[in-house]
């Protein structure tokens, strides 16, 4: 989803994503964010960090854009998006680049997408600097990323339980998701990098699994966590969440989690001339 390898998928794991992490949890986001930002029919649209490309997708559905472009630097990420890219999501294209060096000249596009990527980028000053530079004038930015990890009950269980069956550290992935959590971080890079007129909300949703183990199998199958479990065998490499894998405080610490809701602080921002 993200860039220099710190959000790669490998093998199914993309298409995992795709069909139980992005109609769980990212299209939730997904659709509050094209909402506020509002795209309209003629503009050109670029959707950065797109991963599976449900935000290009879903924006493609809902206008009839000039151009849509779904940005990623993940190859089998792309691959899943141009697989399920039917209708009028058909007309996206679907490019393999850096956000540190988009491939597009000055003023390409009047509306950026950038949904939960942010965060991943190992140089984020520069990444909101090539968004700018691409984006028209008078255009918008509008980006979300994930609030304090002790404010998502289900990540904030699932990364204690991993540091504690896995050993300090396993859960670094996990708690990098939430890494720009900090609402005044926030506001100072995407200002230093030229845009104004910044909007901070804080966006509450409700994600549901079948079962708190099911919330477990799948983030550590369907996102790069799965690396935690390579070369492991017996039950420590199922992802399951039972009491004979995990123990009982932490099988109950899931339970509680799963039916929590997860946070997510969006930023919406308009350049001015």
């Amino acid at each position: 989803m993200n860039d220099a390898g710190q959000y790669q998928l490998e093998g199914s794991a993309a298409e995992l994503y795709e069909r139980h992490l992005v109609p769980a949890i990212t299209a939730l986001w997904a659709n509050d964010l094209i909402d506020h930002a509002a795209p309209q029919p003629g503009g050109r649209v670029l959707d950065l960090a797109c991963g599976t490309g449900i935000v290009a997708r879903l924006a493609a559905d809902r206008i009839r854009a000039a151009r849509i472009v779904g940005v990623d630097i993940n190859t089998r990420m792309l691959a899943v998006a141009r697989a399920r890219s039917t209708g009028a999501a058909r007309l996206i294209e679907w490019l393999e680049a850096s956000a540190l060096a988009l491939p597009f000249r000055d003023e390409s596009f009047d509306l950026i997408f950038c949904q939960l990527g942010l965060q991943f980028f190992p140089d984020k000053p520069l990444a909101l600097k090539e968004m700018r530079r691409v984006l028209l004038g008078a255009g918008r930015m509008a980006l979300s990323v994930f609030s304090g990890i002790e404010r998502t009950p289900a990540a904030n269980a699932l990364a204690d339980a991993l540091d504690h069956n896995l050993g300090v550290g396993a859960s670094q992935t996990k708690r990098s998701e939430h890494g720009l959590c900090d609402q005044r971080e926030l506001s100072a890079l995407v200002t230093a990098a030229g845009f104004h007129d910044l909007t901070i909300r804080a966006v509450t949703q409700t994600i549901r699994f079948a079962s708190a183990g099911e919330y477990v199998r799948l983030q550590l199958s369907a996102t790069p966590m799965a690396a935690l479990l390579e070369g492991m065998d017996g039950p420590r490499a199922t992802g399951k969440a039972d009491r004979d894998n995990y123990g009982s405080d932490e099988v109950a610490s899931y339970r509680r989690g799963y039916s929590g809701v997860g946070l997510s602080t969006g930023s919406l921002c308009r350049v001015c001339d």
